[in-house]
């Protein structure tokens, strides 16, 4: 079996567990024997599995309508657009990505449900270990610190002021803290959990909180800092990055897609991870979210796709070297030729599905459905029925082209797949954490030593010339090609001060552009109307009142 044997033989057998549960008719059946505190937490196996539950909170991350799907769609790499009587939804996909937010949005109401879901969990099973007298316990309440601190971190980051919970037994709805307390909490909970937690990076690690993911935790805390707090921690960003590089267990992967094989527990470079299963550990479901109805007969998959997530064109292009491909900005199946060139464009546009499609068997792909071509030679397929997924975004509403939009292609599909895909959702990398210490190091005015940082990563990418100079523009573009869809891009443009500015990718399609100044209100979104109602004590969020 691949992957760890622990969390992952967890997770299985959690999974287990509910279809022989289901399966249960006798109700007066004699219980032999019950599992207790008394009896049940002696060994180190018996808290890992009890671990299981915490872990499985992380299942959400990987479909669609939750903390993913909220980040990503209101950054500039990732649109879902009206395709006629498809994917309208209410509008709530469109609000995300044209910051038109309103607090009874349902993905607000998922995102705040699977955070506070995985804090509950973490803080009952802290409290089941609190009550034991086994010198076992402290290290795994220290485990679930840190995983809670993670949950805490996510919640900080996209709704602010948050209330904070650590007793499982409290009774009082609690209230909002402000982004600051959470920050301050966040920030104490890693720096007492850090000690205590393994180094090791091998199977009995894998998929669990270690040293070096609440490092990483820790640093994107300092990193974010000035947005936070008002207060910038660039060289405690940098102390932590540092400690990370040099003495934590990881190397880059020798090429960049091989961190999201289906198979990618191998990978030198991923520091956290959510260990999916297609038949366990289900929920990861990227190959119905974004590819094309008729990409069933391309990957034989078992269930038809959903047509839904597409890249936004301009993200897209900037992999590609206008100065090496001079057509790029042209008319748009120029730029769709070059992108199958090689030699000339950015490695990492594996992270894109685009141009042909075709059946397994190798034979064309057709889709009924498609748009005709139109005179303007941008609307429509021009192969006519023939299946093209092409970069151009004709518009997301309210008649998005069916192939229009390259594809989240970063985590390799499986032939003859389910919904629900095995590749491991990666949550932290080495590369994110070279590029941090690279900006730290930039803030800092260390322009030359986060130059060679920078084209580090630029130099595994492969086929691409070094950087000579570094610019807040190039680092920032740079992020991007690198962490496309790893949920930081909001953060990054956040921090970089470029969140909703003038030049957004159809942020205000057919109306005027809604333009906000770096510290806007729109930075978090708002605390769920479902929330408020049930917790008077909650506040919202100023600017949705």
């Amino acid at each position: 079996m691949k992957k760890l044997l622990n969390i992952k033989t967890i997770l299985i057998g959690l999974g287990l567990s509910c279809l022989t549960t289901t399966s249960c008719v006798d109700l007066e059946e004699q219980v032999y024997s019950q599992v207790t505190a008394d009896n049940f937490f002696r060994t180190n196996e018996e808290f890992i599995s009890a671990l299981g539950a915490a872990y499985s909170s992380l299942g959400g991350l990987g479909n669609h309508s939750g903390l993913w799907s909220i980040n990503e769609l209101a950054s500039d790499e990732i649109v879902i657009s009206t395709k006629g009587g498809d994917w309208f939804d209410g509008g709530v996909l469109l609000q995300l990505h044209q910051h038109e937010f309103l607090p009874d949005n349902p993905f607000f109401q998922n995102s705040w449900n699977f955070l506070f879901g995985g804090i509950n969990t973490c803080n009952r099973l802290i409290f089941s270990f609190q009550s034991l007298d086994n010198p076992n316990s402290a290290a795994f309440i220290g485990e679930l610190r840190a995983l809670r601190a993670l949950f805490y971190y996510w919640a900080m980051d996209a709704f602010g002021n948050i209330p904070l919970v650590t007793d499982f037994t409290a009774l009082e709805s609690p209230g909002t803290k402000t982004r600051k307390e959470a920050y301050d909490f966040i920030l104490s909970e890693l720096n007492e959990v850090i000690p205590l937690l393994p180094t090791a990076k091998d199977g009995t690690t894998y998929g669990r909180m270690t040293k070096w993911a609440a490092l990483t935790i820790r640093m994107k805390l300092y990193l974010n800092a000035e947005v936070y707090t008002g207060t910038p921690q660039w060289a405690l960003a940098a102390a932590d990055a540092e400690e990370i590089i040099n003495s934590g267990p990881y190397s880059l992967m020798p090429s960049y897609k091989d961190n999201f094989l289906i198979n990618n527990a191998g990978s030198t470079e991923n520091i956290f991870v959510y260990p999916y299963d297609k038949v366990f550990a289900g929920g990861f479901n990227w190959v119905m979210m974004t590819l094309h109805i008729a990409s069933q007969s391309t990957y034989n998959l078992t269930q038809q796709p959903w047509n839904g997530y597409q890249t936004v064109e301009e993200f897209y292009n900037s992999y590609i070297d206008p100065s090496k491909n001079p057509g790029v900005q042209g008319p748009v199946w120029k730029g769709l030729a070059l992108s199958q060139s090689v030699g000339t464009i950015d490695g990492r546009l594996s992270n894109f599905l685009v141009g042909p499609q075709f059946r397994s068997d190798g034979s064309r792909l057709v889709d009924p459905g498609v748009e005709p071509f139109d005179a303007t030679g941008r609307n429509g397929d021009p192969d006519g029925p023939p299946l093209t997924f092409m970069p151009y975004l004709n518009e997301i509403w309210p008649q998005g082209l069916r192939q229009a939009g390259a594809r989240i292609g970063k985590y390799e599909f499986e032939m003859g797949g389910t919904n629900n895909m095995s590749n491991d959702f990666v949550i932290f990398r080495l590369s994110d954490v070279i590029l941090s210490l690279a900006e730290a190091r930039f803030r800092l005015g260390n322009t030359s030593q986060a130059l060679a940082l920078v084209n580090q990563i630029r130099a595994r990418a492969g086929n691409l010339d070094p950087f000579t100079t570094l610019t807040e523009e190039n680092l920032l573009a740079e992020r991007g090609r690198e962490m496309f869809v790893e949920m930081t891009r909001r953060q990054d443009l956040i921090r970089f001060k470029k969140y909703g500015q003038a030049w957004w990718p159809f942020q205000g399609m057919n109306r005027p552009k809604r333009v906000h100044q770096p510290g806007s209100h729109l930075e978090l979104f708002p605390i769920p109307e479902p929330q408020l109602l049930a917790n008077p004590r909650l506040k919202q969020n100023p600017g949705y009142n």
